[in-house]
């Protein structure tokens, strides 16, 4: 039987152009949910939509989604299992499509009524993961989450019994969203795709987020193509994901516009084949369907201005090599030697402290990792704790993280950017500072 899915081969289809631009969109109301998918078919850019999810799904209580619902109280996203499959194909009738792609997204770390209400609702594309969609976000313990994953991957599978190809995207390269090392973040990605995998999935995307440090983040990008290419099972159709800063983003106009357009030069710099987008609203409230199509079409053109002095075919030029891919495959290898069996080697890796992720508190995480960003801007590790790199990436010495260092690097990238918009006194507005702005251009305007 030949199977079709509306992310499979995405990769292929995109080889000639720039990334596709995606917003983090969800609305609770059914009509406000499909006006905001319509507005962002028809924004001037290539575009996939998307159902993001609200909280209360999140963590399964429907009964105050329902409620919330019942009483006009709105959702900070779309209530899925809830509203039900008839009201959600209502809401992407006429609209999703092979043109159109549409995912859902939703922080769970036990997603089995999540994949069941998706597939009900004639859709096929989705994304998380056993680590970092429990970790960041929950309290359920990581052997629990490894047991629920595993079980909605191979029910999701089912979709290519009916000559659909689902697909399934890893969160695991925006682990805490900042101050986590790249190496860590690619590992993490890389293993949870092998997981997708070795539970029936066959289309698959990996993620990174951007960083600190734009030669950092592509260094970086390259390095996780390489292990997936190494790591991942011939048959597998895979792509990479850059999402745009997803820690304290900038609160001026103009700095959170420099951010994105790094974030969309990074990814046609690297081949990425999605850009997920974040709105200049977004560092004090939900931004508005405007608001995203607006961001969405900043990066669309931000994307194509860099894709004229990048051509499509062109290898990506060469990054420095400061170790960061030979330090996820160290990360990699060990935790594929801890079992056979890749959920078991997940939790194994997690309880020895083979994988220790930066300020997460979850009770499963070691907690003696720690990250900071060094004077060039590079984001480095403060103390690897357990994990089996130590001195691949720098040296061996160990560098204190103070309180007041920490607050002032998880602000980093806010304060550099609002800075560096302040002080060029310009005074146009976002709708003015178009695609071609450059960070050169504020400092000279």
């Amino acid at each position: 039987m030949s199977t079709s899915g509306s992310f499979a081969g995405l990769a292929a289809r995109r080889r000639s152009a720039g990334p596709l631009v995606q917003p983090r969109m969800g609305f609770s109301g059914p009509r406000r949910m499909r006006a905001g998918l319509e507005a962002v078919r028809r924004a001037r850019a290539a575009t996939v939509g998307t159902l993001t999810l609200d909280s209360y799904t999140r963590v399964k209580d429907y009964a105050s989604a329902e409620r919330a619902l019942a009483d006009g109280f709105p959702l900070n996203g779309y209530p899925l299992v809830t509203h039900g499959p008839d009201t959600t194909r209502a809401v992407l009738d006429g609209i999703q499509g092979p043109d159109f792609p549409v995912q859902v997204r939703h922080g769970s770390a036990l997603p089995d009524d999540i994949i069941a209400a998706l597939v009900a609702a004639g859709l096929d594309a989705t994304e998380g993961g056993p680590v970092s969609y429990c970790l960041p976000y929950s309290r359920v313990p990581l052997r629990e989450a490894t047991v629920s994953w595993a079980r909605s991957c191979e029910r999701f599978a089912e979709l290519r019994g009916r000559g659909v190809e689902p697909h399934l995207e890893s969160f695991g390269g925006c682990m805490m969203g900042q101050m986590c090392p790249p190496g860590l973040l690619i590992a993490i990605t890389v293993l949870e795709g092998l997981f997708f995998h070795r539970h029936g999935l066959r289309s698959i995307s990996l993620s990174y987020a951007q960083q600190t440090d734009s030669r950092q983040d592509e260094e970086a990008v390259a390095a996780l193509r390489s292990l997936a290419t190494a790591f991942l099972p011939d048959d597998t159709d895979w792509h990479i994901v850059v999402y745009a800063y997803m820690g304290k983003y900038p609160r001026t106009h103009g700095g959170a516009l420099l951010v994105l357009r790094a974030a969309a030069e990074l990814a046609v710099r690297t081949g990425a084949t999605r850009l997920i987008v974040k709105t200049p609203a977004e560092s004090y409230r939900i931004p508005t369907i405007e608001e995203n199509v607006e961001a969405l079409e900043f990066a669309g053109a931000a994307a194509a201005a860099e894709a004229t002095r990048t051509p499509p075919d062109a290898a990506p030029a060469p990054a420095p090599d400061t170790g960061i891919a030979a330090e996820a495959r160290q990360l990699i290898e060990a935790v594929l030697g801890l079992h056979p069996d890749i959920g078991q080697a997940l939790v194994r890796a997690f309880a020895k402290g083979y994988l220790d992720v930066p300020y997460c508190l979850h009770s499963d995480n070691h907690g003696r990792s720690r990250g900071y960003i060094d004077g060039a801007g590079r984001l480095r590790w403060a103390s690897v704790g357990s994990m089996p790199i130590r001195g691949i990436t720098g040296g061996t010495r160990e560098h204190t993280v103070g309180s007041s260092e920490l607050l002032s690097a998880l602000s980093y990238v806010e304060r550099t950017h609002d800075l560096l918009a302040l002080r060029s006194q310009d005074t146009r507005t976002s709708d003015e500072l178009d695609a071609g702005t450059t960070a050169a251009d504020l400092r000279q305007a």
